[in-house]
């Protein structure tokens, strides 16, 4: 499989998007504690899912202080919805603790971030257990614009199956690619036009491409149109 990830072809692929699904309303936060929380309790959940598991974490707390000096299970309990209530309540309380601790003023604040290098941000970030890179690159991006893509399951898939990035790209790698190859100003549309894409035609099973006009960039339906595959199977180095 050949990648394709010139800039060119890429704006050619956010046009089509953009024809496809409309521009997409995002919401910072404004708060980027909040902000970094929930991106936390949407790690591998469905959006209401998140949306639910926000409402009585926001609900059941006064402050930043009151979760992180909870104790675990009834943390766990408010944000159940999200799914592994005990893992993201200590992913959590770990993030507060080590914004409360940074500097020397005592507080809850992502704001020093927006001082550093983009990189180095992420990579302060990432050293808190339990924040990967595209959590750490959610809150980089929309909250204060840096020039980091944030890569999910959805961008991922969608990136391998258009050739943008080799099908054995790990995730880390899969950040690494996109981030250089997808242009500053387009970053956030982009990422999330993707997403809308993967929810509604480019499932990772029994996905939908002869529907859209996206599909002539689609590694899979070519294999599907020219008869190398049926429509049920897929391509073995998507399978590994």
């Amino acid at each position: 499989m050949q990648i394709d990830n010139s800039e060119e072809r890429i704006r050619n692929i956010h046009q089509d998007l953009l024809e496809v699904y409309g521009e997409q309303d995002w919401h910072d936060d404004k708060d980027g504690v909040r902000q970094l929380l929930v991106t936390i309790l949407s790690q591998n959940v469905a959006d209401e899912n998140t949306a639910r598991a926000a409402e009585n974490l926001f609900k059941d707390f006064k402050n930043y202080e009151e979760i992180e000096n909870a104790s675990v299970d009834e943390l766990a309990d408010s944000i159940n919805p999200a799914g592994l209530p005990q893992t993201k309540a200590q992913r959590i309380q770990r993030t507060l603790k080590a914004l409360r601790e940074h500097g020397d003023k005592e507080d809850y604040s992502v704001e020093f971030l927006g001082d550093m290098e983009d990189s180095d941000a992420q990579d302060w970030l990432e050293e808190i257990k339990g924040i990967g890179p595209k959590t750490a690159s959610v809150l980089l991006n929309f909250h204060f614009d840096a020039d980091v893509m944030p890569v999910d399951t959805h961008v991922e898939r969608i990136a391998k199956r258009f050739r943008l990035i080799p099908f054995s790209a790990s995730n880390g790698k899969a950040h690494e690619l996109l981030n250089e190859a997808v242009p500053h100003d387009i970053k956030n549309s982009f990422h999330m036009l993707i997403i809308e894409h993967g929810k509604n035609n480019c499932s990772a099973r029994n996905p939908t491409c002869e529907e859209t006009k996206l599909k002539r960039y689609c590694s899979r339906y070519e294999l599907v149109e020219n008869g190398d595959l049926t429509p049920e199977e897929y391509p073995p180095e998507e399978m590994e």
